[in-house]
């Protein structure tokens, strides 16, 4: 199977070095919303920043890596 330039085995597009720094940087901003407007930081607040860590970062380090 040939793959084009660009793209990995799934059909997407490869994150670019740019796109990893905006979606790391648009996810703290997020997490720093969500920390200053919560009334309480408790359990499933960090849960959820966790969580979504490692959504975001998996595959941006995946894509930083094959770059």
């Amino acid at each position: 199977m040939t793959l084009l330039p660009g793209y990995n085995k799934r059909g997407g597009r490869r994150l670019s070095r740019s796109q990893c720094v905006c979606i790391t940087l648009l996810w703290a901003l997020l997490c720093y919303v969500v920390l200053t407007t919560a009334p309480r930081i408790d359990g499933p607040v960090i849960l959820m920043i966790v969580l979504s860590g490692a959504l975001v970062f998996i595959p941006v380090v995946k894509a930083l890596r094959r770059n």
